[in-house]
């Protein structure tokens, strides 16, 4: 029990409270959040071939 030794005499912060104004804007940044956009070269995708599957 020591976390409620001193409970009763130490600082209570209140945990701040956030209000979104601008919904459309917050879930757009939400939905944006897990993109991950790559810019590949011309040059790099003209070397790039794949290969043949041969499974057989």
């Amino acid at each position: 029990m020591p976390h409620k030794f001193n409970a009763d005499r130490r600082d209570k912060i209140a945990k701040q409270k956030y209000q979104v104004t601008n919904w459309p804007a917050y879930n757009e940044s939400l939905r944006q959040r897990g993109d991950l956009t790559i810019w590949v070269k011309d040059e790099a995708l003209s070397l790039w071939t794949a290969e043949a599957d041969i499974a057989g």
